[in-house]
C-alpha cells in the first residue's frame, strides 16, 4: 500500500530563523513536507502560483505587499491553496484583513508544533482556526459601535460636503437644484445620524472621521 500524500506546506515570512525554524519543524510530521518559502509578499505570490501548494503559513507583515494583499492573490489564482495567517500581532484589523483576504486560520506565532500541525491539517481539509487572541479581536471588533456616518446617503454626503466649505442652506440650494426647505431637512437628517446639536459639530465630526474622502 502507498503511503498517504504528504501536505505541502509553503512559508512566507521575512525573518530568515522563523523559515528555518518552521522548516525544520515540518519535518517532525510524516504527512507534511516543506513545498517552498519567500521573504517577501510578491516573492509568495509568484512562488505559489508555480509550486501550488496545499497550505501556506503567511506571516502579516512583508516587505513589498502585506500579508493580507498576498493572501488575496494567492487564493484568486488558486482556490485549493489554503492560508493560515502566522504571526506575532493580534489587532483587529490584522485579523479582520487577514479573513477577509480569504485566510482560513490565524494563529500567533507561539503556537505549540502540535497546535500548529492540527491548524495546518484542519487548513487542508478546508476546516477553520483561529487563535483564542484572533477570536477575542473579532468578537471585540463586532461589539464596537459603527463609526459615525456610516448610514449617510449619498446626497446627503453631498450636503455635507458643502458645509464642510461654509455653504448656507440657500448656497446648497443652489448648487443642488433643490429648494432650501430640502436642503434644511437634509441637513437635520445629517446632525441626527451623527448624533450632533448644531452644523459646526457636523462638520467636526465629517473631518475628524474622514466621511468625505
Amino acid at each position: 500500500m502507498s503511503a498517504p500524500e504528504r501536505i505541502r506546506v509553503f512559508v512566507a515570512d521575512d525573518h530568515a530563523m522563523v523559515r528555518r525554524g518552521l522548516a525544520t519543524f515540518l519535518k517532525a510530521f510524516d504527512d507534511m513536507v516543506l513545498a517552498g518559502e519567500a521573504a517577501s509578499g510578491q516573492a509568495a505570490v509568484d512562488l505559489c502560483a508555480e509550486l501550488h501548494p496545499d497550505v501556506v503559513l503567511m506571516d502579516m507583515v512583508l516587505p513589498d505587499i502585506d500579508g493580507a494583499a498576498a493572501t488575496r492573490l494567492i487564493r484568486q489564482k488558486s482556490e485549493s491553496t489554503q492560508v493560515i495567517a502566522l504571526t506575532s500581532f493580534k489587532e483587529e484589523k490584522l485579523v479582520e484583513n487577514a479573513l477577509r483576504a480569504g485566510a482560513i486560520g490565524y494563529l500567533l506565532k507561539d503556537v505549540t508544533a502540535e497546535e500548529l500541525a492540527q491548524a495546518i491539517r484542519a487548513a487542508h481539509a478546508g476546516r477553520a482556526t483561529l487563535s483564542p487572541e484572533a477570536a477575542q479581536a473579532l468578537v471585540d471588533a463586532a461589539n464596537q459601535p459603527a463609526p459615525p456616518g456610516q448610514d449617510l446617503t449619498g446626497r446627503e454626503l453631498q450636503v455635507l460636503a458643502l458645509l464642510v466649505q461654509g455653504l448656507t442652506n440657500r448656497q446648497i440650494a443652489g448648487e443642488l437644484t433643490v429648494s432650501p426647505s430640502t436642503i434644511k431637512s437634509h441637513v437635520r437628517s445629517i446632525m441626527t445620524k451623527l448624533n450632533v446639536a448644531s452644523r459646526t459639530e457636523a462638520v467636526s465630526v465629517a473631518l475628524l472621521n474622514d466621511l468625505l474622502d
